[in-house]
């Protein structure tokens, strides 16, 4: 991969048409549809795009109206990353047979948690294991937001969903969220990362650096979703900051395996006093309003101690990698 770093600006993204326009059916608010727009903006030549069934597959295809300018194809819930490796097998074998230019065309997979932690799990790994020239997005919107909100591994642990709903006899979900990077990372993959909308510069370079890798690349996005979270339409990109300045979500990326904190998160490892307690992510958030009953507290607790060891153990990561 290309050692270059980009300097995306305000400017660059005011120029650059927009890929995944409006006109979309996406809920107000919809931090997905922020996130899709973003990683349009970094595309860098001819590219085409195959996404998993899911929220944004369907505010965006709504026959017989697209939002997408680019060649995009829809496939099944669980085959993002299936699709995006038989295109590529595709185009290099009609390269190879002269029915193509040998143009460079990149490849982008895009799904949600339940079309990648879940559902696509075993399409996405066998199609890393095997090489892939492909970008993986995950946008992480935390559960199954179109089918009516119910919980996915990527549901964080206290969440009431409608199928780890809170009541007398659950706090809400039980289990903690997946390590999805952790498990990219295990494939040996030349890049991993993860990124926020909040943070759009970190965003787009990083989609740009997973375009440059020469196989599978993937880029985990947190996006919160104001219907599944039962919060405010405008306070998706605060959650999408919150998440990071409480170390919920901590922005890196990993080339080679080798870890680095970006700039968000480390400032936070630098000046420890300014990250922010869990509480204060938490808060005003539907999905959570259970655990701030007194009967409920004890996860609140259980969620920051488990966010600090997390956080503890990625900056030991980052710091070996440096040493």
């Amino acid at each position: 991969m290309t050692t270059q770093e980009w300097k995306f600006t305000a400017k660059d993204m005011a120029i650059k048409p927009d890929l995944f326009t409006s006109g979309h059916r996406a809920c107000a608010g919809c931090a997905p549809a922020a996130v899709l727009r973003l990683v349009m903006k970094a595309t860098r030549g001819p590219t085409i795009v195959t996404q998993a069934t899911g929220c944004m597959e369907i505010v965006g295809s709504i026959y017989p109206y697209t939002s997408w300018n680019l060649p995009w194809l829809h496939t099944a819930f669980e085959n993002a990353a299936a699709n995006a490796a038989g295109i590529d097998a595709a185009i290099k074998i009609m390269q190879k047979k002269g029915k193509m230019s040998k143009e460079h065309i990149d490849i982008i997979a895009l799904a949600g948690d339940g079309g990648t932690l879940d559902i696509g799990l075993q399409a996405l790994s066998g199609a890393v294991e095997r090489g892939h020239d492909f970008l993986f997005v995950l946008y992480d919107n935390e559960g199954y937001m179109n089918t009516g909100i119910q919980r996915s591994s990527s549901t964080p642990l206290g969440a009431s969903t409608t199928t780890s709903p809170a009541g007398s006899v659950i706090p809400g979900k039980l289990e903690t969220k997946k390590p999805i990077t952790e498990i990219m990372l295990a494939h040996g993959m030349e890049y991993v990362a993860t990124a926020t909308p909040y943070y759009w510069k970190d965003l787009l370079t990083k989609v740009r650096k997973g375009l440059e890798v020469e196989g599978p690349a993937f880029l985990h996005v947190f996006a919160p979703c104001p219907r599944g979270w039962r919060s405010e339409p405008s306070k998706s990109m605060e959650y999408s900051k919150l998440a990071v300045e409480s170390c919920i979500f901590p922005i890196w990326e990993a080339v080679n395996g080798i870890r680095q904190l970006s700039t968000p998160s480390k400032i936070l490892q630098l000046a420890p006093q300014k990250k922010k307690p869990v509480k204060a992510y938490l808060e005003g958030q539907g999905r959570f309003r259970h655990l701030f009953l007194p009967k409920n507290s004890h996860v609140i607790d259980q969620i920051q101690s488990l966010t600090d060891a997390r956080w503890a153990k990625l900056l030991k990561q980052c710091e070996t990698a440096t040493n």
